[in-house]
């Protein structure tokens, strides 16, 4: 099929996108700048890209008028105070562009809309689903509640919570009922309404087995991150209280703070669960998805799916574009040397470890692997497996090899040591620059003072370590 994706570098578009590739589809992304897409090449070389904002008209004779199906993925919360506005712009001149090709269905992702006092995020969203029914093709509506997903904006507000403060002075709300969904569950749903007839000029409600406050998800967030907390609810915050409450202590900027607070008052469960029945799937409760999540890579579920599938297929993706360590809420070190010699830049990071040691400082690998075992951990008694050979899964001391690649010229760690939440150590050479990138996503404030009490310790070891890899 040939199909329309909007919102292509989006938080949902950019999960969608290689799955409908791997199917086979021929996919156009629609984008507002060619410039600054964000998708790996191999991935780029893959499908075809158009310039487009759904804001402005004179943009959109960009669009092919042969496609089969389109993706609205398009949201504008977060934009401006006038979001409400902009979304029905882009969902009249969406449909309007849409009636001049042979699309033969439309899926849009919308939230879960039962109420009839909605927020003006959630009215805005009924609003589109109207706007965007036409006689020309078939509407496939799916309204989810909270997606629980890295990068999902309630997501990484719940994230922060919980892994800042270990005591809560809440508002009301957080009494508020929701059925969230994982990630994986969403996109799964999208790729099956592709072109089935079932799904036509319908809309559904999707969500996971558990219908849970937004207390009970924080206090679920900790139980899995193995963090204590505390929540007490109090009646007197009003919502512009609360939004600053948001916005100070998450990441989020104060207008999406504003928007979230003023849905987050009104319940988002589903109607029903035909959806599962019809598509014959059965989403995971929303502990397994804050897991799955929460996993030592991104895009796990995409790994897991595709591992096979590579090696025998003809599909050129390089599967490093999706193996990426988490970014939000972690701390990095990121250390460069310029090489001459490629070849044995990448034979010294392929024998690293072991009894060849770290190439600097290795007194104090070896320290640091003694306190290790002093508390229980392996330390660096496990040593190599093999003194020139690496693949995933193997022991390198007391890390894990999750990606080893040569030709590529990248190696990706994830750290086994007891550490107050998770490392990742990666080696990956870019032309005749060597980059080494140490990740630490801290578990709470002991995490977080983890980092800071140790940086200058790890900032002699790690430029000494590049300088020397590189040297």
């Amino acid at each position: 099929m040939r199909i329309l994706l909007t919102g292509a570098t989006g938080y949902i578009g950019k999960r969608l996108l290689p799955i409908l590739i791997e199917r086979g589809h021929n996919v156009i992304c629609c984008v507002r700048d060619a410039k600054r897409i964000g998708l790996p090449q191999s991935v780029i070389d893959r499908i075809e890209i158009v310039e487009a904002d759904f804001l402005n008209e004179d943009t959109l004779h960009a669009i092919p008028t042969e496609i089969d199906v389109a993706y609205y993925l398009i949201h504008s919360m977060s934009s401006s105070k006038s979001f409400k506005h902009l979304e029905e712009v882009c969902a009249t001149n969406f449909k309007n562009t849409i009636n001049k090709t042979n699309v033969k269905q439309v899926i849009f992702l919308s939230g879960i809309v039962n109420e009839t006092n909605l927020s003006e995020h959630l009215s805005s969203r009924k609003m589109v689903e109207l706007e965007l029914k036409s006689d020309s093709y078939h509407l496939t509506t799916l309204r989810a509640g909270i997606i629980i997903g890295s990068g999902s904006a309630s997501f990484e507000i719940m994230r922060d919570l919980v892994e800042k403060l270990p005591v809560m002075i809440t508002p009301k709300w957080l009494n508020t009922k929701c059925q969230p969904i994982g990630i994986g569950d969403v996109i799964r749903i999208l790729e099956l309404c592709l072109g089935n007839e079932k799904t036509f000029n319908k809309d559904f409600d999707i969500g996971g087995p558990d219908i849970l406050s937004y207390k009970e998800m924080l206090l679920g967030y900790a139980r899995v991150r193995g963090l204590r907390r505390h929540i007490f609810v109090v009646p007197v915050m009003t919502p512009k209280l609360s939004s600053y409450w948001l916005y100070f202590i998450t990441s989020t900027s104060y207008m999406l703070a504003s928007a979230l607070v003023d849905s987050m008052k009104i319940e988002v469960i589903c109607r029903n669960s035909e959806i599962n029945t019809l598509l014959g799937i059965a989403p995971i409760p929303y502990e397994q998805a804050l897991r799955k999540t929460l996993s030592v890579i991104d895009d796990n579920q995409i790994i897991s799916s595709w591992k096979d599938s590579f090696s025998s297929s003809n599909i050129s993706f390089k599967i490093s574009d999706f193996i990426t360590v988490p970014t939000h809420g972690c701390f990095k070190d990121i250390r460069t040397a310029t090489i001459t010699d490629r070849e044995e830049c990448v034979r010294k990071i392929w024998q690293i470890g072991g009894d060849n040691g770290w190439y600097f400082a290795n007194s104090l690998w070896r320290l640091r692997g003694f306190m290790d075992r002093m508390i229980g951990g392996v330390g660096l008694r496990r040593g190599r497996t093999d003194p020139t050979f690496i693949d995933a899964g193997d022991a390198i001391d007391f890390w894990r090899v999750l990606y080893a690649n040569k030709s590529e010229g990248r190696l990706l760690l994830f750290a086994e040591m007891k550490v107050p939440g998770e490392a990742w150590l990666e080696f990956s050479i870019k032309g005749n620059t060597l980059y080494q990138t140490a990740t630490f996503r801290p578990k709470g404030a002991s995490g977080i003072l983890y980092w800071y009490l140790l940086y200058p310790i790890h900032y002699f070891i790690f430029r000494g370590m590049t300088r020397k890899i590189g040297k």
